[in-house]
């Protein structure tokens, strides 16, 4: 999506879904990728807030960020740095999320949106907040090749193809947890995980999968279509 204004219409439609689906309040922040050196960033508020047409930040891969743009947003920026692949960043909070990443744990791949992130995402196990280089730089590297990492205490991190499938994978993650939430309340925490073939044949984009997930998270947005 090479339009500077078409890809930040879709930052601001992201977090206006993250909003609309209880997967950010006050906090959270989300960014497209422009080219290798600079990025997009959603306006430095809650995200339910932003406005048609409000102005996203441009960001640079590798120097300091700007002034007004939000500390935590270094982590975008590491992630991009760290993996040329990843053209879509979403930091938010998804309350079983929340809770799963709190208890020391990450989903395993027990049905089809587990599969994304098998055999599971990692833990960033450091309940600060990631506002230094150092900090955010480590969690970058512990995301490795991943599509999403839990953070105790912090939420959720999710890296993608796109802004529109970093926004399905945070998603897919929050209906993760709540699923391994659920087998660990049922006392089946080693029961139903799948293997390696099955996981690799069900993690598929085809079939517009990733396309009709985005049209259901925005639909009804102001800036839709």
């Amino acid at each position: 999506m090479s339009d500077l204004k078409e890809l930040a219409r879709h930052v601001r439609m992201a977090g206006r879904a993250l909003a609309r689906h209880g997967m950010v309040h006050a906090y959270g922040h989300c960014s497209a990728r422009v080219d290798a050196d600079t990025f997009l960033v959603s306006p430095p508020r809650p995200l339910g807030r932003v406005t048609a047409g409000e102005e996203c930040a441009v960001v640079s891969v590798h120097g300091p960020l700007p002034e007004g743009v939000l500390g935590e947003v270094r982590i975008h920026r590491d992630i991009y740095r760290r993996r040329p692949d990843v053209q879509g960043v979403v930091r938010s909070t998804p309350p079983k999320a929340m809770t799963l990443g709190a208890m020391r744990r990450t989903p395993k791949a027990r049905y089809g949106y587990g599969t994304y992130f098998a055999p599971q995402p990692p833990l960033w196990d450091d309940p600060k907040l990631l506002r230094s280089d150092e900090l955010t730089d480590r969690v970058a590297a512990t995301l490795g090749n991943a599509g999403a990492i839990f953070m105790r205490g912090n939420g959720l991190v999710t890296a993608g193809s796109s802004i529109e499938e970093a926004i399905v994978l945070t998603w897919y993650a929050e209906d993760a947890a709540r699923v391994e939430l659920e087998f660990l309340s049922a006392g089946m925490d080693d029961v139903g995980i799948m293997n390696d073939e099955d996981t690799k044949s069900r993690a598929t984009w085809a079939g517009r999968i990733r396309e009709r997930m985005w049209d259901y998270l925005t639909d009804g947005d102001p800036e839709g279509g």
